[in-house]
């Protein structure tokens, strides 16, 4: 498709901050996706007491579910005719723009902080976009990426506050629901790992309307989502180290918050031992190698069922670009 046909089909596109907006999006990425697999396991159903459907987006291109809104964020910019991109991350979301802006040709360059796992920088440079790391918060992030809109002319997809990208993460939890549908199953919730909040923002879009109760899983090390219910808007949290890195984001975005507060069903703050736990299990029972991120959701699940409050639990199993020494320190460590 040209650019001045991408152009018009992007203006003919519904609202992306809607149920609907969420499934015209899954159905114009349905093709440059993979379409990841539901996995059961009777043998972490008997752990869970419930029954788990895990949407396993450790599998998706680029190694997590974030490569959904990065297409859709890149896609609109290349239609305006943008000649670079910027963003900002703790590492899948930079992986997955990078990968879609060199699907467009555009130049990309991508911040991360100092201590971002190696794994995760080699990846995106490999991919061949330009990587600068500063400090450890959120903020040092942004305040690199304003100074490059403003130096170097790149437009910035935001990790959070970016329609694009929050409808496109909505995707994996919708296609989640219609795998399970298709299987002839009925969830009664969804859990999901919290970071800045896109992937939440878009599971309260995609399950509109259904019945369906959607949790939030975070590490108590940084619990930005508990702070932004709280105190009824988002703060800026003291963030503890974590193993799930993917999780680090020390505040929620505006835009998620003001998405999902009034619809989330709650959120469960998860330890680190309980963190590793779960990725424990997922890797022994389920044979999905997967990030403590997404381990922090498995936790949250695993949570739920044994409150018997939900009987069929989907959980957004977000990523799997994890460092293998750290999955063998895992496997070797049990809490005391």
């Amino acid at each position: 498709m040209s650019i001045g046909a991408q152009a018009v089909a992007l203006a003919e596109q519904p609202s992306p901050l809607t149920h609907d907006g969420v499934d015209d999006a899954r159905r114009r990425i349905a093709e440059r996706v993979a379409r990841t697999p539901v996995v059961r396991s009777e043998e972490l159903d008997r752990v869970a007491g419930a029954r788990l459907w895990l949407k396993a987006e450790n599998l998706q291109t680029g190694g997590s579910f974030k490569m959904r809104g990065a297409l859709l964020a890149v896609e609109r910019l290349a239609g305006s005719g943008s000649l670079g991109v910027v963003a900002q991350s703790t590492g899948n979301h930079a992986i997955a723009v990078a990968l879609a802006a060199a699907q467009y040709g555009l130049e990309a360059v991508l911040v991360l902080p100092v201590d971002a796992a190696p794994t995760k920088v080699r990846r995106i440079r490999d991919i061949g976009a330009q990587v600068l790391q500063a400090g450890t918060t959120l903020a040092e992030r942004i305040a690199v990426v304003e100074e490059l809109k403003l130096t170097r002319g790149l437009d910035e997809i935001d990790p959070y506050q970016n329609p694009d990208v929050v409808t496109g993460q909505g995707t994996a939890t919708a296609d989640l629901l219609h795998q399970v549908n298709a299987a002839g199953g009925r969830l009664d919730a969804v859990v999901v790992p919290v970071g800045g909040g896109s992937a939440l923002a878009g599971a309260c879009l995609a399950t509109t309307g259904q019945d369906i109760d959607v949790y939030g899983a975070e590490p108590s090390a940084v619990p930005a989502l508990t702070a932004a219910l709280r105190a009824g808007g988002p703060v800026t949290v003291d963030a503890r180290p974590t193993i799930a890195d993917g999780l680090r984001p020390d505040r929620i975005g505006q835009l998620p918050y003001d998405l999902a507060h009034d619809t989330v069903a709650g959120v469960f703050t998860i330890d680190e031992d309980a963190i590793a736990e779960a990725l424990r299990l997922v890797l022994v029972h389920a044979r999905l190698v997967i990030e403590p991120a997404a381990a922090t959701a498995v936790a949250g699940a695993l949570r739920l069922a044994a409150e018997g409050r939900a009987r069929d639990i989907g959980v957004l199993v977000s990523g799997g670009n994890v460092d293998t020494g750290l999955v063998a320190s895992l496997l070797g460590h049990r809490p005391s």
